[in-house]
């Protein structure tokens, strides 16, 4: 394991050295990393409060909730896409510190949790907007999409923890 970790970081020198001489790309691959927690993780927890407020609102408000959910999923991924390659840029930046850190192997354990997360919730989500064009609520669906908010939220919350915990120990 220990010659395989070294001829990879040989493998990835010229890149630690770019990324460590350059301050402007050192900062703005940070930078894009934030971004899209922000508003990836921004997108989704406000979406997921929504889903919180109108657990027992009427069925019109809901429908109109499930339309304005589906529309956050691209915006989404595409952030978590975003943070996927910056994140992957920042460690093969200094492959050994941050392979020996707990944290990374938590967030790394977080972001499927997220990802698995969102696909449960985007179809529960499509079942409910299904449903409620035949004027049917299946019991149950809505329970299960508050559920899938909370989970996120926490997700997210843990995930950001992670992260901040990997820049500070390394």
């Amino acid at each position: 394991m220990i010659s395989s970790l070294q001829s990879i970081e040989q493998l990835l020198d010229p890149w630690k050295q770019v990324y460590s001489d350059s301050t402007v790309l050192s900062t703005s691959i940070t930078a894009l990393h934030l971004l899209g927690m922000l508003f990836g993780g921004g997108l989704a927890i406000a979406a997921d409060r929504t889903t919180l407020l109108l657990r027992g609102e009427n069925p019109d408000q809901r429908r109109q909730h499930l339309v304005d959910l589906n529309e956050v999923h691209r915006p989404v991924l595409i952030a978590l896409a975003l943070q996927f390659a910056t994140g992957i840029a920042m460690l093969t930046s200094d492959l050994k510190t941050f392979v020996a850190s707990p944290a990374l192997w938590i967030k790394l354990g977080l972001v499927p949790l997220l990802l698995v997360n969102g696909v449960i919730l985007q179809r529960t989500e499509t079942a409910l907007r299904r449903s409620a064009g035949e004027g049917v609520e299946p019991p149950g669906l809505w329970g299960r999409l508050s559920f899938n908010a909370i989970c996120s939220l926490a997700l997210w919350a843990a995930t950001c923890i992670a992260g901040i915990t990997l820049v500070n120990a390394a």
